[in-house]
């Protein structure tokens, strides 16, 4: 898969992860896992640049004697999800455009 494509659909995913209540690293790749496979160093990378991109907020907290950073969805990021969502009916009809002639001959 393109790296450019893969690196925008894992940034939706994390933004999906945390849409309906503030969650932390482990929490959303254990949420994200029954749909796709995670590494703590890659969901890091791509919170970091959603941070930088205004599309999340991070807030610290104490749990359990430690500090856990609680990530939040801005209204950039919910922004983001939308244009996915619209993003991606083009991009099914590319697909059913590049599979047509597939679909006689299987």
């Amino acid at each position: 898969m393109d790296i450019q494509l893969k690196r925008g659909l894992l940034d939706v995913c994390v933004l999906a992860a945390i849409k309906s209540e503030d969650s932390y690293g482990y929490k959303i790749i254990k949420d994200m896992k029954p749909y796709i496979e995670l590494s703590e160093s890659t969901l890091y990378t791509i919170l970091k640049r959603l941070e930088a991109a205004a599309m999340l907020t991070v807030r610290t907290a104490e749990h359990g004697g430690r500090l856990r950073k609680y990530y939040h969805i801005t209204g950039e990021g919910r922004k983001r999800i939308e244009e996915f969502k619209n993003e991606w009916n083009e991009m099914l009809s590319i697909y059913r455009f590049v599979t047509k002639e597939d679909e006689g001959h299987e």
